[in-house]
């Protein structure tokens, strides 16, 4: 009998990302990382985790703000129906 041959492992790759943080923001950020026994990368990943998980094709939902004008209404853009009686 063959033995089976092992399948070559896909490299992952990793791209960094940095960003500031206030004093207190890494002051809380590292008490949150104390209370629930884990680093702070960690943390960091899980919070924006629901935003990544794999939503590449899905667009965000529109967001119109209160203060935008609306300037065509869908009420521009319906056809009227004439209603043509021969009399």
């Amino acid at each position: 009998m063959l033995a089976k041959t092992k399948k070559k492992r896909k490299i992952t790759k990793f791209k960094s990302i940095t960003f500031k943080l206030s004093t207190r923001q890494k002051k809380s950020l590292d008490k949150n990382c104390r209370v629930r026994k884990t680093t702070p990368i960690k943390l960091i990943k899980k919070s924006i985790d629901a935003y990544l998980s794999l939503r590449i094709n899905e667009d965000p939902v529109a967001y119109v703000s209160p203060n935008q004008l609306n300037l065509f209404s869908d009420a521009d853009f319906e056809v009227e129906e004439n209603d043509d009686v021969d009399e």
